[in-house]
């Protein structure tokens, strides 16, 4: 039974943010597109003072808050970490999204989809170390990543980029009050969170806020920012992690042309090639929302991240080359508890916080002197 749930979960999850099969013809593209965006095109900003142009906020009931195994707990009412989230791509398909390369954060149907997928799949990782904010935005359509229309691509992206900016923005005016945060984005949200980092916290005031940065689904080079350093291990702060998640054996077309790629491993947290076993994995999310053990071992190779085959009974038979959707939730326990320990980390070091381990023993042993 074990085998069968597996397998209709994992088929699930990775079709769940799928699309119709693009029209335009692949050439390339490049994580964080520009180093700076045109920003100018305001057309139907949304209005961040308004609730529902969040997707999730720490001091309302959302997807960001639900948990997949009653152990853990949601700590956002009384975190003293903030999350800003970033969701992935999920405007794909359909003879509306044809016809734009810009969702509407409107759109009832398109917000469900992304709620129940990326925020309750994603950003309720972090709901166990802070408070998740996350906003919708005018995100830019798949096709921009495909398409041979470079200039409307990179204006789709430049409008989407421009309400993250803003989103972050209003975060810092209204929310933050000096508080350490984590940056997470994954695909499309990686493509915004880099031009943010660079543009708001690297070198500036606000680095010294940063507890980490999980910018996840994208090649990205890891001499990327000037100040922030690539993460070297499981405690470290102030730094960033990125991996790509492929079938052991396989390497995307465009690898050849790919330089100074940042991968970590989310398993070991080190950007070594040792491999982490099957065991090291305390825990996938599938579709039903459940969490499984041991079922991904991964090891670093040329930039990229490697995944066996799923780990039960005919699991060579769920494997894929591309495991892009499902970058952060084959590692949803092990990201979950690396945040909470970045997190204390941070917070002890700073003093702003006396933090008793026993607090975190349903989901993390911290050692704290």
């Amino acid at each position: 039974m074990r085998c069968a749930v597996f397998g209709i979960g994992l088929i699930m999850l990775l079709s769940s943010c799928g699309s119709s099969e693009p029209t335009f013809t692949f050439t390339s593209y490049e994580y964080f597109p520009r180093e700076t965006y045109d920003v100018s095109m305001q057309d139907d900003k949304p209005d961040y003072s308004k609730s529902d142009s969040w997707a999730a906020l720490p001091f309302r009931a959302d997807e960001a808050d639900a948990l997949p195994d009653p152990s853990l707990t949601d700590r956002q009412a009384s975190a003293e970490v903030d999350v800003f989230f970033i969701h992935p791509t999920t405007f794909a398909g359909g003879a509306e999204s044809e016809q734009n390369w810009n969702a509407d954060i409107c759109d009832a149907v398109l917000n469900e989809k992304t709620d129940l997928g990326s925020i309750r799949h994603q950003a309720s990782i972090f709901n166990g170390c802070g408070k998740v904010y996350a906003p919708r935005y005018r995100q830019a359509h798949l096709h921009s990543y495909f398409s041979n229309d470079t200039s409307s691509a990179e204006a789709a992206l430049a409008i989407a980029y421009s309400d993250v900016e803003s989103s972050f923005q209003y975060y810092l005016d209204n929310w933050n009050k000096g508080r350490p945060f984590i940056i997470a984005g994954h695909s499309q949200g990686m493509t915004h969170a880099g031009p943010l980092i660079k543009k708001f916290i690297d070198g500036t005031d606000l680095q010294e806020q940063l507890v980490a940065a999980y910018l996840v689904g994208l090649p990205g080079r890891a001499d990327y920012f000037d100040n922030i350093r690539p993460c070297e291990n499981a405690d470290e702060t102030g730094c960033w992690m990125s991996w790509r998640t492929y079938a052991e054996g396989f390497l995307p077309a465009y690898h050849e042309e790919e330089e100074n790629i940042l991968c970590t491993n989310p398993l070991t947290w080190t950007r070594d090639t040792t491999e982490a076993p099957y065991e090291a994995n305390s825990g996938t999310v599938l579709h039903d929302f459940s969490i499984y053990t041991a079922l991904f071992d991964a090891k670093i190779h040329e930039g990229v991240l490697w995944v066996g085959s799923p780990n039960t009974f005919g699991g060579f038979l769920f494997e894929m080359e591309n495991y892009h959707i499902a970058d952060l939730n084959i590692f949803w326990k092990n990201i979950r508890d690396n945040s909470i320990l970045r997190s204390n980390n941070y917070l002890n070091s700073k003093r702003l916080l006396d933090i008793d381990p026993s607090e975190y023993s349903n989901e993390l042993s911290v050692e704290v002197d």
